[in-house]
């Protein structure tokens, strides 16, 4: 984190400073100047602007060290706010989250699927509640960061019936636009997993993990890519694209051999649930682990951890990866029987040669991909590493 004493560089230099005051939490003016390479004085006149515009605060002054007592300057929470919007295969989430990126409100909407005249008028509602909610606050709402499966009507014949028909319709629906038809606020897009994989990178393991494949693990399971501290999108949008990674071997006569998503998603599970009679959305609540459950879950638990293990193998020997990091919006107690399976699945596997690498369960949780819908506005309107999304996808 550099900046630039030239004249003409006021925007990235008030960047940089945020961008070293995010990392390092309440810090004075002097260290300021120290991390950016700034001068003092150019410091100076760039905190005051940044305290006129409601960006910083003062926190008590520092006293009983050598020198004069000093100030340390912190993100104010209330400075900025983004929206988040997510756009799933079983649910709708609209959330706020405040300039340090923690989120403040949320409006959920459930549904079986997603429907486009439906969805388009629970989001327009969702937004006006926020708006109401927040009230004053809302002017400083500075943008709304939109995610979903990148090819939202891929896959529809899994679902089947009346939920393919409806999915089968957004082949031909520009929901950018639709969304931005909605709101005065500018509107950008990413694919669910890699905002998930965003808010991991900003808010979770991302944070001292350089190098990670993030899995979240939903309705159907899908991933991110993070290398060196940057998001790698590839150029379709489809790197850490995992839901479509093979885990078997093609032989004649045998046909295809099934992709990640056909057996460690969530979908499969709810199928078994939903053909016993049960509330297929159990997979999203503590109480799926309860006994009376076991005989589904134990068997899509040993599918999906063999499944992923070899996902983590084949990833090792490709990435060479520091982490595997696990997050997704199943019950918390069904993610962690997931991971401890998966990691007793990984020791049938041989890592002579590659480094194997720490399987980490997220930090984040089951809101990840709206907080990292929320947080792209944010970033690229007030941080410099606008770089950690090097290529904007397009649904």
């Amino acid at each position: 984190m550099r900046g630039s004493n030239h004249v003409g560089m006021r925007q990235f230099n008030e960047r940089i400073v945020l961008q070293a005051i995010r990392h390092h939490g309440a810090i004075p003016k002097a260290d300021l100047a120290r991390l950016t390479q700034l001068s003092t004085q150019t410091v100076a006149i760039i905190v005051g602007r940044l305290l006129d515009d409601g960006l910083l605060l003062k926190q008590d002054r520092v006293r009983g060290k050598i020198g004069q007592p000093s100030v340390p300057l912190s993100l104010n929470p209330q400075g900025a706010f983004s929206v988040g919007i997510q756009v799933g295969r079983r649910n709708l989430e609209l959330l706020v989250a405040d300039f340090t990126g923690q989120p403040v409100d949320r409006v959920e909407v459930l549904y079986d699927y997603p429907d486009p005249d439906g969805l388009f008028a629970s989001m327009a509602q969702g937004l006006q509640t926020l708006q109401a909610r927040m009230g004053d606050l809302w002017p400083r709402t500075v943008g709304v960061g939109l995610t979903a499966p990148l090819s939202l009507h891929k896959w529809a014949d899994l679902m089947g019936g009346r939920a393919a028909q409806a999915l089968a319709r957004w082949e031909h629906i520009d929901l950018p636009a639709e969304v931005q038809r909605l709101t005065d606020l500018p509107v950008v897009f990413a694919k669910d997993t890699t905002a998930a994989c965003v808010a991991e990178l900003l808010q979770g393991h991302g944070r001292s993990v350089r190098s990670f494949l993030y899995v979240f693990v939903g309705t159907f399971i899908g991933g991110g890519l993070v290398l060196s501290g940057h998001i790698m999108n590839g150029e379709r949008g489809n790197a850490g694209a995992i839901g479509s990674l093979p885990v078997g071997l093609a032989s004649m006569g045998s046909g295809m051999p099934p992709q990640l998503l056909q057996k460690a998603s969530g979908w499969q599970l709810e199928q078994a649930l939903l053909a016993a009679g049960h509330n297929p959305l159990l997979i999203h609540q503590a109480a799926i682990m309860d006994a009376d459950y076991a005989e589904f879950t134990a068997p899509w638990i040993a599918q999906a951890s063999q499944a992923l293990a070899m996902t983590v193998a084949s990833s090792a020997a490709l990435l060479d990866l520091d982490a595997v990091v696990m997050d997704g919006s199943l019950g918390a107690p069904l993610m962690t029987a997931l991971m401890s399976a998966t990691q007793d699945a990984l020791a049938q596997y041989r890592f002579d040669g590659m480094h194997q690498p720490q399987l980490l369960a997220g930090q984040v949780g089951a809101h990840a991909r709206a907080l990292g819908g929320a947080l792209l506005p944010l970033h690229s309107q007030f941080f410099p590493d606008k770089d950690i999304f090097l290529k904007q996808d397009n649904p």
